[in-house]
């Protein structure tokens, strides 16, 4: 009966793991979907807005125009050093720390860009108009900052690549160097093993005599029939010829 007990425990208690790592999966696959929905409405959001600065910036004079124009570059610039950080760290660990002063370029960005969109709806035209050289100014620093970081991290990955390749040519120079020196030692080894083997063969005149010599004991042998009778074939069904009589 205790045997019994501990059975049907044993087996819900296994029943309640499955459960549970089915519960844990089911989030984290809900989780995994949820973050997948939002990278690509915020992808989607970003390409809109993108799309309608560049209007923006081209559609329109004066101050919304300009306006227009400075987040555009903001935006394009802040993208574009985020996306050769993160791309390069994976390879190079060292742009940790660039990415952390990256981090904290990005919060003057993205306060930059908010006042930016909330000047867009400001009617005061002439008060912004006299506010954009300072905004024109941080904006030109932030991207500034961000394209030397950007540029700094491509080309210290170009420097790499370009070491990584002198070093590569270097290897197989050496390598090719060695496959050709191997190629004459071996054509020497073969000449030098044939010439070896010659060198160990008797004459071909001491050969001839040798054999004479041995010949000259023995009985000339019977020089044999060019066309020798073949043995004619019986057959069962032939009878034997009679021997011829003298009588």
């Amino acid at each position: 009966m205790e045997a019994g007990a501990l059975i049907i425990i044993f087996a819900l208690l296994v029943l309640f793991a499955f459960l549970g790592l089915g519960a844990w999966a089911t989030v984290k696959a809900v989780g995994a979907a949820k973050r997948g929905v939002d990278r690509t409405i915020t992808q989607a959001r970003r390409t809109v807005e993108d799309t309608a600065l560049k209007a923006k910036s081209f559609g329109q004079v004066g101050v919304a125009g300009a306006l227009a124009q400075l987040r555009l570059d903001l935006r394009t610039s802040m993208r574009a050093t985020q996306q050769a950080l993160y791309q390069g760290v994976q390879a190079d660990a060292s742009l940790k720390e660039s990415i952390g002063l990256f981090e904290r370029l990005s919060a003057h960005g993205y306060e930059l860009d908010d006042e930016l969109k909330r000047l867009e709806q400001e009617p005061d035209r002439a008060r912004i108009g006299a506010m954009l050289p300072e905004l024109k100014e941080r904006t030109v620093k932030i991207t500034e900052a961000a394209d030397s970081l950007r540029w700094a991290a491509r080309d210290r990955a170009r420097r790499f690549a370009e070491d990584e390749l002198s070093a590569l040519s270097a290897q197989i120079e050496v390598e090719s160097g060695a496959l050709r020196d191997w190629s004459r030692e071996s054509v020497d080894d073969l000449a030098a093993a044939a010439a070896a083997w010659d060198a160990q063969q008797p004459p071909a005149g001491s050969a001839a005599r040798t054999g004479s010599a041995g010949s000259a004991g023995r009985a000339p042998e019977p020089p044999a029939a060019l066309n020798p009778t073949p043995p004619q074939t019986g057959y069962p069904w032939q009878k034997a010829p009679r021997p011829e009589t003298t009588t």
